[in-house]
């Protein structure tokens, strides 16, 4: 796990401050006409991957406006545990906790979802160890992450400054969830891009820009504003160790010799 470990402090590279305080920022932001433009090509995305995934439980960690992202899902117990505290319509489907510290017994979900939660965690490696834990062998974790390489980054370098969400988060890469993936025993099964337009408020310039959409998908597949990855526990399996001892075979004499006389006295006198 020494990957993990970074030199610099994880703040150098958070401007929202804590979770509890940069997730209402993020919240704010999707009620926003781009943000809500990004839900719902979310909302597709997930729903087209949550459908071929199956089991009992499943965990979002994060509320956001958009709650009719499990809506596809086929897994019978779907619920969403909240950073903040829950409200009296959210206790329903929902609860409060911590990411880096689940309430959740081990081995006990079959799909986790993390929409966005780890750029806007100043230890997101924690939240993953957390996901490893709670998550049954063959479980998924499907994940939305902000692109750090996209078409948004000009307006990340010269907006994230003034503590503004989704800007001031730290956006990582799919290199680099691909190694944590590797080290905690996941595996990666499908990763896709998504949101090719540019980040302007304004729908009428964004029903202009529509053409980025599909140019993006085709030209630069990889330089959408963010990234759905869908990864799998690992089984581990023991290998059995077989006992070192084999039965002591007694050497072959040719006809006629004598066989080598054995003292077995340490000894002579």
């Amino acid at each position: 796990m020494g990957y993990f470990r970074n030199k610099r402090s994880e703040k150098q590279f958070h401007r929202c401050g804590e979770l509890d305080t940069a997730w209402p920022k993020l919240q704010q932001w999707y009620q926003s006409p781009l943000g809500k433009r990004l839900a719902e090509q979310e909302t597709t995305i997930l729903s087209s991957a949550l459908t071929d995934l199956f089991g009992f439980h499943l965990l979002q960690l994060g509320r956001l406006p958009t709650n009719d992202w499990l809506a596809q899902s086929r897994v019978s117990h779907c619920s969403i545990m909240d950073f903040l505290p829950s409200t009296p319509e959210d206790d329903k489907t929902g609860f409060h906790g911590l990411p880096d510290a689940l309430p959740i017994q081990t081995d006990s979900l079959d799909i986790v979802v993390l929409p966005h939660t780890l750029e806007f965690s100043l230890t997101p490696h924690n939240i993953l160890r957390e996901v490893d834990r709670v998550l049954v062998p063959e479980g998924h974790l499907v994940m939305l992450v902000f692109n750090p390489r996209s078409l948004w980054t000009f307006w990340r370098w010269s907006v994230g400054w003034r503590k503004r969400a989704p800007w001031c988060g730290r956006f990582l890469s799919t290199t680099r969830i691909r190694d944590w993936m590797a080290l905690l025993g996941f595996d990666v099964s499908s990763m896709q891009g998504y949101f090719y337009q540019p980040p302007v408020q304004s729908r009428r310039i964004s029903q202009r820009l529509g053409f980025t959409e599909g140019m993006g998908k085709r030209c630069w597949p990889f330089l959408g504003a963010a990234n759905m990855i869908v990864a799998r526990k690992r089984v581990t399996t023991l290998t059995p160790i077989r006992p070192s001892w084999r039965a002591q075979v007694k050497p072959v004499v040719s006809p006629g010799l004598v066989e080598p006389f054995q003292n077995k006295d340490k000894h002579v006198s």
